[in-house]
C-alpha cells in the first residue's frame, strides 16, 4: 500500500521537477546579457577615463581588450573577454570591424540558436560615442 502511494504521488510530483535545465539555460542567458552590458560600459568608461583613441585598446584587470568606436569589438579579445564569459558559450559571427555582430549562445541548449542574444558594435558617428546594439534574447530553444 505505501508504494502504490508514493508511486501516485512521484507520478504527480515528478513532472513539476523534471525541467529545471530550460529555466537553468535561460537564466544562463540573462546572466550572460548582463554581463555584456557591463562589460561594454566598464570598457567604454575606462576608455573615456584614459583619454585614448576610440579604436584603442584598454586594459581591464589586466586583459586587454581590442576596442572599436569605443566600445569592445565583437569578438574573443573584445567583449567575450571583457564580460568575462565562459566555455559555457559558444559565438558565432562577429569580427573587430563597426557594425559587426556577434551572436552568444548557451550551450547545451536543445537548439542552441534560438536560446541566444547578439552583441553588435556601433558604427562610426562623428566624434559621438554611439552605444552597441544587444538583441533581445531568444529563448525558444533553451
Amino acid at each position: 500500500m505505501v508504494i502504490v502511494i508514493l508511486g501516485i504521488l512521484a507520478a504527480f510530483a515528478l513532472p513539476r521537477f523534471a525541467d529545471f535545465g530550460k529555466d537553468a539555460r535561460e537564466a544562463t542567458l540573462e546572466a550572460a546579457l548582463g554581463a555584456v552590458k557591463s562589460a561594454a560600459a566598464i570598457a567604454h568608461s575606462q576608455q573615456l577615463v584614459d583619454g585614448t583613441a576610440k579604436n584603442a585598446s584598454v586594459k581591464l584587470e589586466g586583459q586587454t581588450i581590442t576596442m572599436v568606436n569605443g566600445y569592445p569589438t565583437a569578438d574573443a579579445a573584445g567583449i567575450f573577454l571583457a564580460a568575462g564569459l565562459s566555455t559555457d558559450y559558444t559565438v558565432t559571427g562577429g569580427g573587430a570591424a563597426e557594425a559587426t555582430a556577434l551572436t552568444i549562445q548557451v550551450d547545451g541548449a536543445p537548439t542552441k540558436a534560438d536560446c541566444s542574444f547578439t552583441y553588435t558594435v556601433p558604427a562610426a558617428s562623428g566624434t559621438d560615442y554611439p552605444a552597441p546594439t544587444y538583441g533581445t534574447p531568444v529563448k525558444t530553444g533553451c
